[in-house]
């Protein structure tokens, strides 16, 4: 059973398998290191504080390197809502997302184009 990453409202966003964070559909977005939470690029993001992606205002983010991809690991369900929550720091678990968004979208406008 993995561990859920979840947003401010209390929803699902993704999952914490092994040292990588993937969406809820399996898809490797992030890396994590300690507490430190990274891009897939290496990319500081914040940190994970109450299964939830944070920006916790470091001063000196470290960048780390790119491990790999790690894989899918398959999808495991969507667990339920588990409450919202006033979170001490701003959450950033959508910066993990946004080169898949920017790759997705590629991929549409590509498909688009030959319709």
């Amino acid at each position: 059973m993995p561990n859920y990453i979840y947003d401010q409202l209390g929803n699902p966003v993704g999952y914490i398998s092994g040292n990588y964070i993937h969406t809820l559909h399996g898809q490797a977005i992030g890396q994590i290191s300690g507490a430190n939470v990274h891009k897939m690029s290496g990319e500081y993001v914040g940190e994970i504080h109450d299964n939830m992606v944070v920006n916790t205002q470091k001063r000196d983010p470290e960048r780390i390197g790119h491990r790999g991809d790690p894989g899918n690991p398959g999808f495991y369900g969507i667990p339920k809502n588990r409450g919202a929550v006033e979170p001490e720091y701003p959450v950033v678990f959508s910066q993990l997302l946004e080169r898949v968004n920017y790759i997705d979208d590629s991929v549409n406008n590509f498909k688009q184009k030959l319709i």
